[in-house]
């Protein structure tokens, strides 16, 4: 993204639902049902700033594991926006929420006015597939799509991010220290209302599921290897299988200046690729990328957030950046609140929104996700008024 500070798209709101864990809190809501209230809390706040519904361009969600089809689209309807108003589906895997901010952003350039974007994942409702039976065999379970071609190497997630913690020599403890002190500091955000402005309930449901007071180091080394024998990455150090959508409005510069509200410019997005037998550093790349097309260094950004899939793999890829992790996800990421993929992305860009706009405490900040099949996607924002 190019361009002038002064004519960058905004960030103007931003909504979470609570994260709920995999077949607890969210389980009955499919993914639309998840999206649909934010899209309609974010529409009627544009209502009230004199952006009637139909006058917004687009609704663009991110989203993994869904039912197919075009899940924004059925979100935007569900959630009452006029017939007229498009919806659009991203699939960039776990940046698939912050890739829809993105691509918000370069539609509001060409097309001033409003864009309601973000993610939703229902992992609890992702309906079961299954490959054709072949030579008279029995259908066989679908269990994920292809990140990138077998021949070139396609692991899962965490048995990648074990092998990048081992590449990168992170130890168990170091990974158990940090997840330990997610959870702290999401517990304590909670317990101190840092979530309450950007939470809305949905179907009873007002608080993340996964959070653990007084979870320690010592518990957390009871759990063994989850990937591999002598491995380092556990259940404990390792993120959930999560429900939960994230939604931002992105305006043009000329339309926030009108609405005269503060909000987050979108200084620059990145995308990049790396060795999809290590998805983990993808951020490492995009993060570079993002920061130079903005002008900025990492030592100038106030607010980092990184998702937090694996403690290991955020500690690699901070070694890799000479990055401090005592900076990352200051009020708790990825581990203690979870990581419903297709939303995950964008609820690094609410919670920047928060800490940056809502609670004013500087004025840079970072959002950063790794991909499975080796790609990452970053996005640098200024708080502005």
């Amino acid at each position: 993204m190019s361009g002038s500070a002064a004519d960058a798209p905004v960030v103007v709101d931003a909504l979470r639902t609570p994260i709920g864990t995999a077949g607890r809190s969210l389980a009955r809501l499919p993914a639309p049902d998840l999206a649909a209230p934010l899209v309609a809390a974010l529409a009627g706040r544009l209502d009230r700033r004199s952006i009637a519904p139909g006058d917004i361009r687009d609704v663009v969600l991110g989203n993994c594991t869904g039912p197919g089809g075009d899940v924004a689209r059925v979100a935007a309807l569900q959630a009452g926006l006029p017939v007229s108003v498009p919806g659009l589906t991203v699939d960039r895997q776990c940046g698939s929420g912050l890739a829809a901010i993105a691509v918000a952003a370069a539609l509001v350039r060409s097309e001033p006015g409003a864009v309601l974007a973000g993610g939703v994942e229902s992992a609890s409702t992702a309906p079961w597939r299954s490959w054709p039976p072949e030579d008279g065999g029995g259908p066989v379970r679908y269990e994920r799509a292809p990140f990138a071609p077998a021949a070139l190497g396609d692991p899962d997630m965490g048995p990648a991010a074990d092998l990048l913690a081992r590449d990168c020599g992170v130890s168990r403890e170091e990974q158990d220290r940090y997840a330990a002190r997610s959870h702290a500091r999401a517990v304590t955000t909670w317990r101190d209302g840092g979530f309450d402005a950007e939470v809305l309930p949905v179907a009873g449901v007002s608080r993340d599921d996964r959070p653990r007071a007084g979870l320690t180091v010592e518990r957390l080394a009871r759990l063994r290897p989850a990937f591999r024998p002598g491995g380092t990455v556990t259940a404990g150090n390792a993120c959930g299988v999560n429900d939960g959508a994230a939604l931002v409005t992105v305006v043009d510069a000329g339309t926030h200046r009108r609405l005269g509200v503060p909000g987050l410019r979108v200084l620059a997005t990145a995308t990049a690729g790396v060795d999809p037998n290590r998805p983990g550093r993808g951020l490492v790349p995009a993060t570079r990328l993002a920061l130079d097309r903005a002008g900025v260094t990492l030592d100038e950004i106030d607010v980092v957030e990184l998702n937090e899939a694996f403690a290991g793999q955020v500690l690699a890829c901070c070694a890799e950046l000479g990055l401090d992790p005592e900076r990352v996800c200051p009020e708790g990421g990825a581990l203690a609140l979870g990581h419903p993929w297709g939303a995950s992305g964008a609820v690094l860009a609410v919670r920047l929104f928060s800490q940056l706009v809502r609670r004013p405490g500087g004025r840079l900040g970072l959002a950063a996700v790794a991909v499975g099949g080796g790609q990452g996607v970053a996005m640098v924002v200024e708080a502005c008024g």
